[in-house]
């Protein structure tokens, strides 16, 4: 006798499973995260295997590590941005799973790089549950993306949410290289509870699409959006499917776009591809520097260069500074925009303690401009040249650069790469360079590049040095 399907409740961001609904998940502490699952009470068993046909567990196959292996073939989208945070190009037979803010511009970086890859000569799929094919085709001639007759002969546009559909398309022609999915929480399977979203129906629909780009070895594209905190929407376990995630950010009211890997099995996970937002699409943006500086003022005090890096690139960004005395009688306020908040206060912690800077009764704004968010810690020494600037009066060098992580003690450490950081200086035309002190052998110290002078620093202290008075730096002398 058939039994009744056990119905439970799985939490969207952490997986756990619970017998009833709960407006608070128990393990990882959320709201309103519990969706209803619908599972059968007898579940299936897996076919194949040498024991199967006599009902009995088939036998795993083993091998050595000592075998052959090679590297993964590539697939060259034709956007070299996204080749870099990819490791070279889309690999056949993996899933990508792209994020991102609705409207933040992810249909029209999918659109741009299957339009791409049929000029390349690759059979490709657009499938679209949120749109129609009119909306497509109209958004591809406001891109221009129409014109090329290789791209109208290689392009296939679909408009469908109905999973079976599309595997039974898939598998009836299989010369596709390239599907793209657009969106993935608008997918829907038959037979599987839920409304198209839940996480049955995510979870269903991306394991049938999955095992499709697997045994086919198409290269899967999903698209996804995310949730007000920033996370994917739907399961989290879709990104443990998947090969690699990416994430699209940016601020609408700004033009600048941040693609960024979260995860990646073929390539790194700290490279990054910078894009704009134009009337003519996403344009790449080769040389990621010179358009954050471009609208730089050097003569404005609380402003400062900082020579990053994400991943192998160098880059270049402006860090502004305002402090304002501290409205009311509560704590100041430390507002941040593209750095960690936690870091500032640490910084504003030792300034006060090791310098002499005193700062808590003012509110500090901190700002990254470019809209990107800086994560490594050498921007510890530009923050607190801006820091310094803005509370002196005085303006940082505009020729000048920092980069530097800062101890509790106070003293400044080296950091990573240091030689691409003073080349991406030198190339953008900056002559000074502000970096730690050289610790270890003289065959290992930096070389300046032509045109660029280092100054090393030990110590906050050196840096409170350069910002004094004219008057106080004459009665030191």
């Amino acid at each position: 006798m058939a039994r009744k399907p056990i119905t439970r409740f799985v939490c969207t961001q952490c997986q756990a499973v619970f017998p009833k609904w709960n407006g608070r998940c128990d393990v990882c502490g959320e709201w309103n995260t519990l969706e209803e699952e619908t599972i059968s009470a007898t579940p299936n068993r897996p076919q194949g295997g040498a024991g199967a046909a006599a009902g009995r567990p088939g036998r795993l196959i083993t091998t050595r590590l000592d075998g052959k292996a090679t590297p993964p073939a590539r697939i060259e989208t034709g956007m070299a941005e996204l080749n870099r945070v990819l490791g070279s190009g889309l690999v056949p037979g993996s899933v990508v799973l792209v994020g991102g803010d609705p409207g933040i511009g992810k249909s029209t970086l999918m659109l741009q790089t299957t339009c791409a890859l049929a000029r390349s000569g690759h059979d490709v799929l657009y499938v679209s549950g949120e749109e129609a094919i009119d909306q497509i085709r109209l958004r591809a001639r406001r891109l221009e993306l129409d014109g090329d007759p290789k791209t109208l002969e290689r392009l296939e546009l679909a408009a469908s949410i109905n999973v079976a559909d599309i595997a039974a398309s898939l598998e009836e022609v299989k010369s596709r290289k390239v599907v793209v999915i657009d969106s993935i929480q608008t997918m829907w399977l038959e037979g599987v509870s839920g409304a198209p979203g839940s996480v049955s129906q995510v979870r269903s629909c991306a394991f049938e699409l999955i095992r499709l780009a697997k045994t086919q070895g198409f290269a899967l594209v999903l698209i996804g959006h995310v949730t007000k905190e920033g996370a994917l929407a739907g399961p989290r376990v879709l990104e443990h499917m998947v090969d690699a995630v990416l994430y699209f950010e940016g601020d609408r009211g700004h033009q600048f776009r941040i693609l960024r890997a979260a995860k990646n099995r073929f390539g790194a996970t700290d490279e990054i591809g910078v894009f704009a937002m134009t009337d003519a699409g996403l344009r790449e943006v080769p040389n990621p520097s010179a358009l954050f500086l471009a609208e730089r003022r050097g003569n404005i005090a609380g402003s400062a260069v900082f020579a990053g890096l994400e991943g192998t690139r160098p880059v270049l960004l402006e860090i502004q500074v305002l402090l304002s005395a501290k409205s009311g009688d509560g704590a100041a306020r430390r507002a941040v925009l593209g750095w960690d908040s936690a870091r500032l206060n640490m910084i504003l912690a030792v300034l006060e303690a090791r310098c002499g800077l005193k700062l808590a009764s003012m509110d500090v704004h901190l700002n990254v401009t470019g809209g990107l968010r800086i994560n490594e810690p050498a921007a510890d020494l530009a923050v607190a040249a801006a820091l310094i600037s803005a509370a002196t009066g005085q303006p940082t060098d505009p020729n000048t650069a920092y980069f530097g992580e800062i101890g509790l003690s106070g003293e400044i450490r080296q950091v990573p790469q240091t030689g691409l950081r003073l080349k991406e200086m030198a190339k953008l035309g900056f002559r000074t360079a502000l970096l730690p002190r050289h610790v270890g052998s003289a065959s290992a110290r930096p070389k300046a590049p032509a045109g660029l002078q280092l100054e090393e620093l030990g110590h906050l202290a050196d840096l409170m040095k350069r910002f004094a008075s004219p008057a106080k730096k004459s009665a030191e002398a």
